[in-house]
């Protein structure tokens, strides 16, 4: 199974730009935790389960051998340079298509179309509609010209889809209804006066989710895991019911991103919501060795048809390549036991992992 899997191409529904400078050891760990800040000293991220799985994985790409030590495999980066190690990363992941959201940028990062060069696959954008509102807060737009102009802005960027980061700004429990235009410009108004505007308010967030479906594209939201910024008491999915059940009725597709340590309220979700989708990307490359607990954990009650791959890579291309490979294996075991126990056919078992590898986003993206 892990063979036939391997052969597949993936479609990367959620990912990121790579850095494409040379990494001390600091900035390279720095990129292997959630933290904003390094650890106490003598406490590594190099001993976690990210950590032992880039040791595991990652070292033969770069012509070492597997668990190279941390020091030996930073040198080999260096050696071998930025450029070299981002090439056969992405090379060696086997995508079809990329969804890289442009929102977050802290620093210079490889853009759509040069990660998509080294992927050698289509690479499309994902709009983080946080970021639009906020462009548009700074440019000088009135208070009464902004949902207008936000919504040109979107509808314009030709993009594959929309994200929202509400979970790390007012929480996930945004009703469905969608705000009035006064409600809008009174936001817009507070957002306005703000020194360096940053959209927090969940008046905002409603209108951005709206301005996305308005636009006919399929709206992500970030859920659960993440940097110290995320709340994770307010990213719980269920608290989205209302909103998801709303654009349900809108016909637009919700995809619920990451989702640890809330796979199995996503996977519920999935099930009884028509337009919802899932994934597990972050998680997977961060519990490494785990990777195959979440992933079965996640289909309990989430449909194979609504199950999508993503990366969640950000900064370092061996994210994109741990990803893939975790998630290829996880799925591979999970659905090789079942064939084993005679809980599907192997026919089956090939059809689902399609759906989950490419299919589904596809589907759901129009690639």
């Amino acid at each position: 199974m892990l063979e036939w899997l391997e052969s597949v191409g993936l479609v990367d529904h959620h990912c990121h730009g790579v850095l494409d400078t040379d990494l001390d050891r600091a900035e390279f760990e720095g990129l292997l935790t959630e933290a904003d800040t390094g650890g106490p000293p003598g406490v590594s991220p190099f001993d976690s389960q990210i950590g032992f799985a880039l040791r595991r994985w990652c070292p033969p790409v770069l012509d070492l051998d597997a668990h190279a030590e941390p020091d030996d495999y930073l040198a080999r980066r260096a050696e071998l340079g930025a450029a070299e190690v981002n090439r056969r990363f992405l090379a060696a992941t086997g995508l079809e298509a990329l969804c890289v959201d442009t929102g977050h940028t802290p620093r210079s990062m490889l853009d759509p179309p040069d990660l998509g060069r080294l992927a050698g696959a289509p690479a499309h954008e994902i709009v983080r509609l946080e970021r639009v509102a906020e462009e548009v807060a700074a440019s000088g737009a009135g208070a009464g010209g902004f949902a207008d102009e936000v919504r040109a802005r979107v509808a314009a960027r030709g993009a594959a889809g929309a994200k929202s980061v509400a979970a790390y700004r007012a929480g996930l429990e945004l009703t469905g209804e969608r705000p009035p235009d006064t409600e809008v410009m009174a936001a817009a108004g507070r957002l306005l006066r703000q020194k360096a505007p940053r959209v927090h308010d969940e008046v905002l967030h409603r209108f951005l989710v709206w301005c996305a479906s308005d636009a006919g594209l399929p709206v992500q939201f970030h859920v659960g895991l993440g940097d110290v910024d995320a709340d994770l008491r307010r990213g719980d999915p269920l608290l989205l019911v209302d909103l998801l059940s709303a654009l349900d009725r809108a016909g637009t597709p919700a995809m619920l991103l990451h989702n640890y340590p809330f796979h199995r309220q996503a996977g519920y979700l999935a099930q009884v919501l028509p337009n919802v989708y899932v994934d597990a990307g972050l998680a997977t490359h961060n519990l490494g060795h785990r990777a195959p607990v979440l992933l079965a954990e996640l289909l309990e009650l989430a449909p194979f048809g609504k199950v999508l791959y993503s990366s969640d890579a950000f900064g370092l291309a061996e994210l994109y390549h741990l990803g893939a490979l975790l998630f290829r294996r996880g799925l591979a075991g999970l659905l090789a036991e079942g064939v084993d126990d005679g809980a599907w056919t192997a026919a089956d078992a090939e059809r689902v992992a399609a759906l989950a590898a490419s299919g589904n986003a596809r589907r759901v993206y129009g690639l």
